[in-house]
């Protein structure tokens, strides 16, 4: 396994990071901590999940799940970087979801108890909340971290220009601020090349991608399939809109040697400001074999016909689209 620092910190993750949003809703409790297990055997050391996952509202399924694999002991607990979000909607009162120092302060309690830990490694805002003033924000993080009960603090599907505000407020209260950003990034999924890629480059923010393979389309999705997502309808129309470029991406895929999902997750490593793309793996074998893609390395030529074949904006803004 490679190590990274997660962005300007003095933090060690591994290079790929340990999805969990299966856990409870298509993996199988029993499945779940077989994967678990096999990830700290490969030396995967960052685990992510949010108290939304699982799908059931107000439960935290998923948390759950890790947190009965916690308690198993073992040193499980302590060789995990345990990221989770809060945002969603977790009852149906009033202030039972985003972003307030009311709901962070009980989302996080009730995560720690889910989890069954005492702290949470890296807490991350799963969406921006517009309703409500990065001052309480930061505040409510500040205490969280001074009462021990979160390390780090990320955000989720935040704006380039989200980020900038949030660091230079966190700057003038003299907090440390976001240490991360999780952002849908994938070779069909490049618009945050234009403004969150360098705004995470300029502030030391590190890059971990969602859905690297754009729900299964770059993981060998022309080859039929009878479960899993690629069945859904909505993927489905997605695979007919993409299909010439699919077919061009594959093909190149078999004259590299190589399966799609590897060479779609190798080309996320490729790019800047990325430290872990996540993975969720729905079995321990799907699992084993994403190490693949750590030890691909892509040519220039590679890089350069995979950027015809999806092209990106452009590059950064304002050069992509202006003088």
């Amino acid at each position: 396994m490679q190590y990274v620092q997660l962005g300007r910190s003095g933090l060690k993750v591994s290079r790929l990071c340990l999805g969990t949003m299966n856990f409870g809703d298509h993996t199988s409790e029993a499945d779940s901590t077989v994967i678990m297990d096999k990830a700290l055997e490969l030396g995967m050391n960052f685990f992510d999940t949010a108290n939304v996952y699982g799908w059931k509202l107000g439960e935290g399924v998923t948390e759950q799940i890790i947190g009965r694999w916690f308690a198993q002991g073992g040193g499980r607990r302590e060789k995990v970087v345990l990221a989770t979000k809060v945002y969603g909607k977790m009852g149906e009162w009033p202030n039972e979801s985003k972003l307030s120092a009311f709901h962070l302060k009980r989302a996080c309690e009730d995560s720690l108890r889910r989890l069954k830990t005492d702290h949470i490694d890296l807490y991350q805002m799963h969406h921006v909340d517009r309703a409500t003033p990065w001052e309480e924000i930061w505040q409510a993080m500040e205490q969280l971290y001074r009462e021990g009960k979160i390390l780090y603090v990320g955000s989720s599907n935040f704006a380039g220009w989200h980020l900038a505000q949030a660091q230079e407020l966190a700057k003038s209260r003299s907090f440390f601020g976001l240490v991360s950003e999780q952002s849908l990034y994938s070779l069909l999924e490049r618009a945050i090349e234009l403004e969150v890629i360098p705004a995470c480059q300029a502030y030391g923010i590190g890059l971990i991608p969602w859905s690297p393979l754009a729900r299964g389309l770059l993981g060998g999705a022309l080859a039929p399939a009878t479960s899993g997502r690629r069945t859904e309808q909505d993927v489905r129309q997605d695979l007919e809109t993409h299909r010439p470029k699919l077919e061009a991406y594959e093909a190149l895929c078999r004259e590299l040697g190589e399966q799609p999902a590897d060479v779609a997750i190798a080309w996320l490593l490729h790019q800047p400001a990325v430290t872990s793309p996540i993975i969720g793996p729905r079995t321990s074998s799907q699992l084993t074999g994403s190490m693949r893609a750590l030890d691909l390395l892509l040519s220039a030529k590679t890089l350069t016909r995979l950027d015809r074949i999806f092209p990106g904006p452009g590059g950064p803004a304002p050069e992509a689209y202006a003088w």
